[in-house]
């Protein structure tokens, strides 16, 4: 047997057997703690659940400031994070990641609530500004740029603008859930395919 098939049966991820790098960083924002579950504001981690649920991967404290998953799609390694910095200061805990990871922020993809988007309306961008979202004006101050991809769930505005904090921190009636849980599924469907055929792909399939 030669030596590159005896490395490749011996080594299968790669010449002696060192790890993949990790090519995508997906973050779901959201507030940690049972009573923000729910709530408008964390439809973000409802994506990343699913995107743990479809890999086989548990999303688990690891530092950071976040619950990550080191997992894959499709041959191409991830790492799925939720801040648990509080939504309005994620930009802390992603700068750290892609630190830790070595991952550019055109490898970032986030996911997030938007008040600016009818419930259930799902919204792909490769880049963009913050849209009046405070976790997206954090990351983007943390940062340092707008250069990185946005998938935004829409949530609707509440009749009054002065009761927009209350309205993101609260729950949402029955028909109005499901529409919202939908368009995270679809956005974590979104991810999957940024990943395997890229952010341009994924906007074509999944903006409208």
């Amino acid at each position: 047997m030669d030596a590159a098939r005896l490395i490749q049966k011996l080594f299968p991820r790669g010449s002696g057997g060192a790890q993949k790098p990790v090519e995508w960083l997906i973050a779901g924002l959201g507030n940690p703690g049972p009573k923000y579950r729910n709530t408008r504001h964390n439809v973000g981690w409802w994506s990343l659940d699913d995107l743990a649920e479809r890999t086989g991967s548990q999303l688990k404290a690891t530092g950071a400031n976040s619950e990550t998953a080191d997992t894959e799609i499709e041959g191409t390694r991830v790492l799925l994070a939720r801040p648990l910095t509080y939504v309005n200061r994620s930009g802390d805990a992603l700068r750290s990641l892609l630190r830790k990871h070595r991952i550019g922020p055109d490898r970032l993809i986030v996911i997030f609530d938007d008040l600016n988007l009818e419930p259930g309306k799902l919204r792909i961008r490769s880049k963009g500004g913050a849209g009046g979202h405070n976790g997206m004006k954090s990351i983007i101050a943390s940062l340092g740029t707008e250069e990185f991809a946005r998938m935004r769930i829409g949530v609707g505005r509440p009749a009054a603008s002065g009761e927009q904090v209350d309205y993101v921190l609260g729950t949402m009636a029955p028909k109005e859930r499901e529409l919202v849980r939908d368009a995270a599924r679809r956005a974590a469907d979104a991810a999957v395919v940024a990943v395997t055929d890229g952010i341009e792909n994924a906007m074509n399939r999944y903006n409208g």
